[in-house]
């Protein structure tokens, strides 16, 4: 059986098995038995690549990833208890509708590149809605769509970072070329989630200033970040987690000093069963993803083999820039894994002769696609932690997110057919 489809079926068992026994650890877990075996792997061969991913010299962006998640979860929740939390929604619902603030909210997480973020916005969605009106469901919607508006170009994005390293356009021109999605999902999360929020009565409205200071721990995350980038890059090349994560901890010092939490809460906190349940979610999509990448018996790894079977079946190279990406990240649910595996094949599908307008229609086309299935991939992390927040289905969430992601990429293709086309 192709490749292809021990992909396609080791993501579907992942769905059908979280919607039966709503245990999202056994899901993921499943899926990736069925796959790493499927594909070829022995139970030595499987061993090692569970053991590479946390028992090796390599393993060390694992356990900062796992740590930056236990973080960003501590985080949210002394922001919770300490009552910030209350007071950034408070104050975004009193100077905005709550049509616009519960968009706002998930947005200005999104511009932290931190795996699981959404984790961290889908509390202050649910503040929004005080009296309950608005459906789980919807809420976990809005929750994942705009808190990823800003990645088809925010530098601070591995994957984009990544993209632009590959593609070799000056950043100005991928952040240009990319910035239209960010419009289109906007609007395209207005017509299919926003607009479906009750609207509010007439209320007065509050003071831009009383937003600020509720932002602060993320101000300080966010320079923090910055400033470690930009004056001790090793750190980032330690592992590409790190950096955020100081971020994050300097945040919790930062809110610790200005609204101290006694230590019996910070026992409370420390201690939540929940949050050491998601680290261990995040963990085995870790490994899920380490077998995409792993080498196979025959010395293929799966997108490698993925590429030559796909190329064998005579499919046309327009086709393959949009199914490499989009299977890739379907498979793999990060944007740095699909842009990693993927781009490189796709650019070079373009042609040496292409000109600068095709070479970036290329681009756009194949980062679109990748991005569409990264919004239905059951293994990313933010739709997961994001169910796992509202108490809502995976799989009902993927059906719903389907209608939505479609368009966006038909907007994709668009954006790509003028610049091929028209500039």
């Amino acid at each position: 059986m192709p490749i292809l489809f021990k992909i396609i079926l080791s993501l579907l068992l992942i769905m059908l098995v979280q919607h039966f026994s709503r245990n999202l650890l056994m899901a993921i877990s499943a899926g990736t038995i069925l796959l790493a075996f499927w594909a070829g792997h022995s139970i030595h061969s499987f061993g090692a690549v569970v053991a590479a991913n946390f028992w090796s010299k390599n393993s060390f962006d694992t356990y900062m990833l796992l740590l930056m998640i236990l973080l960003i979860i501590w985080l949210s929740s002394q922001l919770s208890v300490s009552g910030v939390m209350n007071d950034l929604t408070r104050s975004v619902t009193g100077v905005f509708s709550r049509r616009t603030a519960i968009a706002i909210l998930p947005a200005l997480i999104g511009m932290l590149p931190m795996p699981g973020g959404a984790l961290f916005s889908a509390p202050l969605v649910d503040d929004c809605d005080e009296r309950k009106e608005i459906p789980p469901l919807l809420k976990t919607k809005i929750n994942f769509w705009f808190r990823h508006i800003w990645e088809y170009w925010w530098p601070l994005y591995p994957g984009v970072i990544l993209a632009i390293a590959i593609t070799g356009f000056d950043p100005a021109l991928f952040m240009a070329t990319m910035f239209p999605m960010t419009l289109l999902s906007i609007a395209i999360g207005y017509f299919f989630f926003l607009r479906k929020i009750p609207k509010e009565e007439n209320k007065p409205r509050g003071r831009y200033k009383d937003v600020l200071l509720p932002l602060l721990p993320l101000v300080v995350l966010l320079i923090s970040y910055v400033i470690i980038q930009l004056v001790c890059p090793i750190i980032g090349e330690k592992s590409r987690y790190l950096p955020m994560g100081i971020g994050v901890a300097a945040a919790m010092v930062s809110q610790q000093l200005l609204r101290p939490l006694p230590l019996w809460k910070w026992l409370n906190i420390m201690s939540s069963r929940k949050a050491f349940f998601m680290v261990g979610i995040i963990a085995v999509i870790r490994v899920y993803g380490a077998f995409i990448q792993a080498e196979l018996p025959n010395g293929e790894n799966i997108i490698a083999q993925l590429r030559t079977e796909m190329a064998g079946f005579g499919i046309p190279p327009l086709l393959l820039i949009i199914l490499l990406p989009f299977i890739a990240s379907l498979a793999s649910g990060i944007a740095v894994g699909y842009v990693g595996a993927s781009m490189p094949i796709v650019m070079q599908l373009a042609g040496n002769d292409a000109s600068t307008a095709q070479t970036v229609a290329t681009a756009v086309l194949a980062y679109g696609s990748g991005y569409t299935a990264l919004l239905l991939s059951p293994i990313h992390v933010c739709l997961v932690v994001t169910n796992e927040h509202f108490g809502t289905g995976l799989l009902t969430s993927i059906r719903r997110m389907l209608l939505p992601s479609l368009v966006l990429f038909a907007g994709i293709c668009l954006w790509a057919f003028f610049i091929w086309k028209i500039l």
